[in-house]
């Protein structure tokens, strides 16, 4: 089935109107009509070839959601007319240690991801959700029970949401811990949410003054300027755990010293340059860590959704036509959006 999408042909080159080829519905297949995807900087940094192994055309994509057109006679967790969202992977080994786990973002031979990820498909590799329509193997499909009215806020979730959440439920993040969330951006803004959901005491960090009434809005109980001396040093050696979301190079131990014995810092961005070395000293004389997460499984991305719906949590977003991409991707850069962009998809028709 040739569908309308928008992909770029070279990391030089902006993205453009395309016709994709999307293979026809399996035994064990959802076929899937999008009608909103969010904008993710993962997607910015692959069609501009600034991660490696970009393969053109490029259409990025991964927080998708939409409604099921069709299935395949293996196919029994959905039907046509389902609600649907279908995250990072598409697919994964399925039989190593980490998906035995159902910890597919970790499989040991590699999960496939839902754009630039290998594929027996034309063109051999994965397109995705800047697209009318996708294809996906019904255990990487996730269920939504969000109201219809919420479903373009909700697509952020397939990544900003689970990206935050993950790490909050391993480091068992709930009432009674006092938590640090680093940067409020389109991840930072979801660990506030979810982490006030919890039910955790959670402290915003900002570098920037303007945004301590945003991040108190968004459930933060208390926001401090990272920039502040005072404010940081006030907080010295009282958190069980602190989420950094920032993705840019920057000094850590201005937080691990902030942690208390046995805490953690969780990074979940990658910087473009490696971050300063860290004072060894801080962390082994409180036994702090310094950790890393990735995403989630399919099984932790369903609670997450399940989660955000019965508390009422969607990402706050800004709504763009797909041709209005590129100026998307200008403002992402220059962090000037709050905090999520999310395609309308029925802008491919036009």
């Amino acid at each position: 089935m040739v569908v309308k999408a928008y992909g770029a042909y070279a990391a030089d080159k902006p993205l453009e109107a395309i016709d994709i080829e999307r293979r026809a519905v399996g035994a064990n297949d959802v076929q899937i009509a999008i009608a909103y995807c969010g904008v993710c900087h993962s997607d910015l940094h692959q069609v501009r070839s600034e991660w490696d192994g970009t393969l053109y055309p490029c259409v990025p994509g991964h927080e998708i959601v939409g409604h099921v057109t069709a299935v395949g006679d293996g196919v029994t967790k959905f039907q046509v007319g389902d609600v649907v969202g279908v995250g990072c992977m598409v697919d994964s080994c399925q039989h190593c240690a980490s998906c035995d786990e159902g910890l597919e973002q970790y499989c040991e031979n590699g999960f496939v991801g839902t754009y630039n990820g290998p594929t027996p498909d034309a063109p051999g590799h994965t397109l995705g959700g800047y697209s009318q329509s996708i294809v996906v193997k019904d255990d990487f499909v996730l269920k939504i029970s969000h109201s219809e009215d919420q479903l373009a806020a909700v697509a952020p979730l397939l990544c900003a949401g689970i990206t935050t959440y993950s790490p909050l439920r391993h480091w068992n993040v709930g009432p009674g811990k006092k938590v640090g969330i680093v940067g409020i951006g389109g991840l930072g803004h979801m660990g506030v949410k979810l982490a006030h959901a919890m039910g955790a005491h959670v402290v915003a960090f900002t570098t920037s003054e303007s945004k301590r009434q945003e991040a108190l809005d968004l459930g933060a109980d208390e926001v401090v300027v990272s920039r502040n001396a005072e404010e940081m040093a006030a907080h010295a050696g009282s958190f069980d755990f602190i989420l950094n979301t920032v993705a840019a190079s920057h000094d850590l131990d201005q937080f691990t010293i902030l942690l208390k014995r046995d805490g953690t810092l969780t990074l979940v961005g990658i910087p473009e340059h490696p971050h300063p070395s860290p004072n060894v000293a801080a962390l082994i004389f409180k036994r702090r860590s310094i950790a890393g997460s990735l995403i989630g499984g399919i099984a932790e991305t369903q609670e997450m959704l399940d989660f955000c719906a019965e508390k009422g949590i969607v990402a706050d977003i800004e709504m763009i036509r797909i041709q209005d991409i590129e100026t998307a991707y200008d403002r992402m850069q220059k962090s000037d959006v709050k905090y999520r962009f999310v395609i309308d998809s029925a802008t491919l028709a036009t």
